[in-house]
């Protein structure tokens, strides 16, 4: 019967939001422990100091986000709390970390390849001319033209 009592405690239309949040709310619970479930210094020592940023903002991040949820479940609007500058504070954090992992990826010019190429992609007529007759010399195929 208690059940019962509970189940009418809330409106039937928000029975499908409720059953999303408690899934939710499970996957983040096994996360958690997960990420508990192993020292810090030990999860540190296998990654770079990059990764080490990452997963510090990522967890802050959660962590900032959850206290943004729990307020709101207190009827407290989060908007105009400091909770609003901590999450801007560490998502402008997550972007700077961002851009360095991006200039990671970028291409690197090769400068002496990319002046090569320039370098022969302009077409010169008296350094082709030059160029044939030095190719010529170099074959020994001295042509001579006679008229007859």
């Amino acid at each position: 019967m208690a059940d019962d009592a509970a189940v009418e405690d809330y409106p039937t239309e928000i029975e499908d939001n409720l059953n999303d949040f408690d899934s939710s709310l499970s996957s983040v619970q096994n996360m958690v422990q997960t990420l508990v479930s192993v020292s810090r210094s030990d999860r540190l020592l296998k990654l770079d100091p990059l990764e080490q940023a990452k997963l510090d903002l990522m967890s802050a991040y959660a962590l900032n986000s959850m206290f943004w949820m729990y307020l709101v479940t207190q009827g407290v609007n989060p908007k105009d709390h400091a909770i609003k500058q901590e999450l801007e504070r560490i998502r402008t954090y997550m972007n700077k970390v961002k851009e360095i992992t991006d200039r990671r990826k970028a291409a690197h010019i090769d400068k002496e390849a990319a002046s090569r190429f320039v370098r022969n992609a302009l077409w010169d007529a008296d350094d082709k001319k030059r160029k044939d007759k030095t190719e010529h010399q170099k074959k020994g195929k001295h042509t001579k033209f006679t008229w007859s």
